[in-house]
């Protein structure tokens, strides 16, 4: 019924390729299949419990039962320019550089249709987490891919590469490009950078005028002393860059929604000024508790996110890699990029990963649905438990060494 009416953003947007996943995981489950799942970067441990504590006892007072402030309690937001001062040195202004945000996603999406016109240009590397270039396509704007190019061994980027590719897109660019989303530690790649990266890439925003959109939700969970740095480290990064963070990673709190979108004044307004027609903020209790886990909890991630994550790594990469699936060692992230074994190469990755589901019981993301440059890999997240790690590594193995035998017939 009325046809006539049509949804232009909706349109616009590609085919959710991960649906496909989630729809032939869900049916196998209703048939009582076990399904290990990796295909999610939704962390499994629980909150740390003096946080839980604190939401509680807060949650006890009445008078934080109504609305809060659309861009976070002060307290959590200086809270927020602590953890900077702390950790990267740098100085921000919990008034003017910082906005507490539902999630480091809703505050992206909210910033990027703060500052986007409809035709406006953003670069994106490929490839990425999807809403990083989603966001401007339903803002109305446009989004110009860029190949990522990174050591497949170390997951190091090529940054004079970077560069250089970026230099070209941006002189190429017609209208000139207005944005450019960077994301490192890089999901899904694990892809790092070093603070030298950053320096040359302030430096060239601030000589072809554009402004620059970090994501570091991943910025805790590194791994082998690599150490993720910030774009705000850099002097005059706030000329030309924000940043955004989320405490779901580093502590466990995936479902409490709490980001920060920190940086660039002009930009922080924008987005300040939008969430004040959208929102009314967080629930203050899980404000309170945001705030005392970064106050006082900052070794959660050193002491408890950290290890987990390693020792799964460590037992997922020798497990898989003994089972015919050979996986590099990622630096940083909750997530191995793992390029597709060599006998199921040709499937590309959306058919691998449903056969890998249908034959194996084992869920992952195939890397077609991060962009194009991504259809050779699978992105695993580490979140299932070590003993259903070296059960998937069993399953895969029966499931490859089936295939190889299919094709020695066929030949």
């Amino acid at each position: 019924m009325f046809e006539e009416i049509q949804f232009e953003k909706i349109n616009r947007l590609p085919k959710y390729l991960f649906a496909e996943i989630n729809d032939l995981k869900m049916d196998l489950r209703r048939k009582g299949q076990d399904i290990i799942d990796f295909s999610m970067g939704n962390p499994d441990a629980d909150t740390p419990q003096p946080i839980i504590d604190k939401l509680c006892e807060v949650a006890n007072r009445s008078k934080t039962h109504g609305y809060s402030a659309s861009k976070g309690i002060y307290k959590l937001r200086l809270a927020m320019s602590d953890w900077y001062k702390r950790k990267y040195n740098a100085d921000l202004d919990p008034d003017t550089e910082i906005v507490a945000t539902m999630g480091s996603k809703e505050g992206y999406v909210h910033l990027v249709q703060a500052i986007s016109n409809p035709g406006d240009v953003a670069i994106v590397p490929d490839p990425t987490y999807p809403i990083h270039s989603q966001a401007f396509i339903l803002a109305g704007a446009n989004v110009e891919k860029m190949k990522l190019v990174f050591d497949e061994e170390t997951f190091e980027v090529d940054e004079e590469r970077f560069l250089s590719d970026l230099e070209e897109a941006l002189d190429n660019s017609v209208p000139q490009a207005k944005f450019l989303v960077v994301n490192f530690p890089h999901n899904p790649t694990t892809a790092t950078v070093t603070p030298q990266f950053y320096e040359k890439l302030v430096a060239l925003a601030k000589k072809k005028r554009f402004y620059i959109i970090s994501d570091i939700a991943y910025a805790d969970i590194t791994f082998d002393g690599y150490k993720t740095p910030s774009i705000m480290e850099v002097e005059g990064a706030k000329d030309v860059a924000v940043e955004a963070y989320t405490m779901s990673k580093s502590y466990n709190m995936a479902g409490w929604r709490v980001g920060f979108v920190v940086g660039n004044k002009k930009l922080i307004g924008a987005l300040q000024a939008i969430k004040s027609w959208l929102d009314y903020g967080m629930f203050t209790p899980i404000q309170v508790a945001a705030t005392v886990a970064l106050n006082e909890h900052h070794d959660v991630p050193e002491n408890q996110i950290i290890p987990l994550y390693e020792k799964r790594r460590d037992v997922m990469i020798k497990a898989f890699t003994n089972a015919g699936w050979p996986l590099a060692k990622p630096n940083a992230s909750m997530f191995i990029w793992g390029k597709i074994p060599e006998v199921a190469r040709d499937m590309g990755s959306l058919e691998f990963s449903k056969q890998l589901l249908l034959h194996a019981g084992v869920a992952v993301s195939p890397g077609i649905g991060f962009g194009k440059y991504g259809d050779e890999y699978v992105r695993i997240a580490l979140i299932e438990n070590e003993k259903r790690i070296r059960q998937a590594a069993k399953n895969i193995k029966k499931f490859l060494k089936e295939l190889e035998d299919k094709k020695k017939k066929i030949q």
